[in-house]
């Protein structure tokens, strides 16, 4: 799963969450993943992201690398904070680990990179 995926998940299908958002994040095994750097994507992303919690994710799994707690002025003319951004957003990959509902702390598995956020019938 990507930060990106990360960044755009909530848990607010679950019965009685009104934000879900957003979910914790557990990571026991991280691969990155090289991809091809798109710089038009990254600067369109970035406006979509919640940054706050973008970096906090990439802080706390260790992978925020040279990125900044606050987004840059600027950010589009600037290509070495768009690498570092498409890295940590793109090329990281929580391959297994859990997202964590923040008001009833439902775990949600990711294996093999993919998040499951089906629900139980009694969870809706």
């Amino acid at each position: 799963m990507k930060l990106l995926t990360h960044n755009m998940l909530t848990s607010r299908c679950l019965k009685g969450v009104v934000t879900g958002y957003p979910l914790g994040l557990v990571a026991k095994e991280i691969k990155v993943q090289p991809s091809d750097f798109n710089k038009d994507f990254i600067v369109r992303v970035i406006p979509k992201l919640d940054w706050n919690v973008f970096w906090t994710t990439a802080k706390q799994i260790g992978y925020e690398g040279n990125l900044t707690e606050q987004l840059i002025e600027n950010f589009e003319s600037n290509e070495d904070f768009l690498r570092d951004v498409h890295h940590a957003l793109v090329e990281v990959d929580i391959y297994e680990g859990s997202l964590i509902c923040p008001e009833t702390n439902r775990k949600f598995q990711i294996n093999e990179g993919i998040p499951n956020m089906l629900v139980k019938e009694d969870e809706v």
